[in-house]
């Protein structure tokens, strides 16, 4: 069991340690990199309530079987309610932390959650698929994982232009916040969903290395945007 927890664990450790060392002009406090993390598992609980009161809402069906019902679950039933729920812990948390202070601490504390919650939610299943938690274990690592990091990062991203940048633009960037990770989130899962009644083969990876690739080029150019952003105010 505890070699399963570990493996869970362990890719979204990965990343996290990834993101903390990028940080390299002003270091985070690790104490505050590892509450984030925590406050994202915690945020996997709180999205769970935000889902179900959707399906009481009736809002989307529990099991799809039409186009438009796949596309309803995966934004209504996982994307918008996985990054409202981070998105509310990120605000809590980022409120009262004296050490955001720098565009890329936005980037770093929204990641550190966002990977937070995929390993909570990577416990869930590996658990749940005891019989080849192995192969479930690798497929997640090298898909769900990353896939909620790159989620995190654009919304750290738009969580720093609302509270460093233009204040006219500040309810505006919270809203991208909100809206660009659920978007990419549905994307994610729109395809992976769909496969699962309808045969569409690999035009599924086809869509998901697509989205890979564009959601990497755009989170490394919003990480050097912010960088560049804290390097200029330093030696100004």
């Amino acid at each position: 069991m505890l070699t399963v927890l570990f493996a869970a664990i362990l890719p979204a450790l990965a990343l996290l340690y990834f993101i903390y060392r990028k940080d390299d002009l002003r270091t985070e406090p690790p104490k505050q990199v590892l509450r984030a993390f925590l406050l994202g598992m915690l945020s996997a609980l709180v999205s769970m309530l935000f889902s179900t009161t959707f399906l009481l809402l009736d809002l989307y069906p529990e099991e799809p079987t039409t186009v438009g019902g796949h596309l309803a679950h995966a934004f209504f039933g996982a994307g918008f309610p996985e990054e409202l729920a981070k998105l509310l812990l990120l605000l809590m948390f980022l409120r009262k932390n004296q050490f955001f202070d720098e565009w890329v601490d936005g980037i770093v504390y929204a990641a550190s959650l966002g990977l937070g919650f995929a390993a909570f939610e990577n416990i869930f299943y590996l658990f749940d698929n005891l019989n080849d938690w192995v192969s479930v274990g690798i497929l997640r690592a090298f898909l769900s994982i990353p896939a909620h990091f790159f989620f995190a990062v654009t919304m750290g991203y738009f969580v720093s232009r609302a509270c460093f940048g233009n204040p006219l633009k500040r309810g505006w960037n919270f809203m991208l916040a909100l809206l660009c990770p659920a978007i990419l989130h549905t994307l994610y899962d729109f395809p992976l969903m769909l496969s699962e009644t309808f045969e569409i083969g690999g035009s599924v990876v086809f869509l998901v290395l697509g989205l890979y690739i564009f959601m990497a080029v755009k989170s490394k150019k919003f990480y050097l945007a912010h960088h560049a952003a804290d390097e200029e105010r330093m030696n100004a």
